[in-house]
């Protein structure tokens, strides 16, 4: 009986938000064109207006989907009030797919809409990559080093597609958000890399420092997100859909960030990348230490 509760949960869970998307994604698609066809700035403007209302919009009706067919607790705890025209910078831990309702539950019109950098494929993704693309979210190709080795002109690209969608974030505030981890902490990766973290994946600096140095005059706060799962177990998107994650801790630190972080060349600066590395795994073990003692107090 309970399995079949559960079940039937979920495929409720999905239908609504499949109808939502359905919803609004015809006129998401419609302003995205607009502000590719036709080059009139204010008009630019409003559509992405447009379009960040659109996904607002459908982030907070999944919140309420989620509070009203679940029973999972949301437990937030955080030093700062957010704003709604002030620009932030995100930095999270990463281990299930759950993480993005609970960002979503955190900053959706508490803050400005979030940006993620995403990898390229996921713009094949039906609707949901069209709603990526509608609202500038950046796509980005990550190259090997053996790919780099064989092919060094294509060094830097990294940097120039995070150049470029910065340039977007200019005109409206935005909250960007970057996994240090690059992908999701799981024990096989975790074993593979051999991370000195009890809980943490190693951090890649390269993706924040770029970030930082294209809006380091409009980022102001840099907001340091660790999400608990108190129970020991990661779930997974089926489970917090079926109703089987009781509660999840999201825990938000501002940090002070050093000025001149935000003035070095990351790429060609050996030893400005010494420095932000180092702050980078600062940032790190404090969060490691954090996880550990959430888990021993939940």
């Amino acid at each position: 009986m309970v399995l079949v509760v559960q079940v039937a949960r979920a495929i409720i869970i999905c239908l609504l938000i499949l109808a939502m998307t359905l919803i609004g994604i015809g006129p998401m698609m419609l302003m995205g064109l607009v502000k590719v066809l036709v080059p009139i700035k204010w008009l630019q403007k409003l559509c992405s207006l447009g379009v960040m209302w659109i996904a607002e919009t459908w982030a907070e009706g999944l919140k309420i989907i989620f509070r009203v067919m679940t029973p999972t607790v949301w437990d937030i705890r955080s030093d700062v009030t957010l704003e709604r025209d002030q620009p932030y910078l995100v930095i999270s831990n990463h281990q299930s797919w759950v993480d993005i309702p609970a960002l979503v539950e955190v900053f959706n019109r508490r803050a400005p809409f979030f940006k993620f950098f995403l990898k390229r494929e996921l713009i094949w993704v039906p609707l949901v990559g069209l709603a990526f693309w509608a609202l500038d979210y950046p796509f980005m190709k990550r190259y090997s080093k053996e790919h780099l080795a064989k092919h060094p002109e294509d060094r830097g690209k990294d940097l120039e597609i995070t150049q470029r969608a910065c340039e977007k974030f200019h005109d409206l505030p935005v909250t960007v958000v970057n996994f240090l981890e690059g992908t999701r902490c799981t024990s096989a990766k975790h074993r593979q890399q051999a991370s000195p973290y009890r809980h943490l994946l190693k951090p890649k600096s390269g993706g924040i420092a770029f970030v930082m140095a294209a809006l380091g005059k409009q980022m102001r706060y840099l907001l340091d997100v660790t999400i608990v799962y108190p129970e020991g177990r990661i779930p997974g998107f089926w489970e917090l859909l079926s109703g089987q994650v009781s509660r999840v801790i999201v825990d938000i630190r501002s940090r002070t960030v050093p000025p001149e972080l935000f003035m070095g060349d990351y790429a060609n600066d050996p030893d400005f990348r010494e420095t932000f590395q180092a702050w980078v795994r600062q940032l790190w073990e404090q969060k490691d230490a954090r996880i550990e003692e959430i888990r021993r107090q939940g």
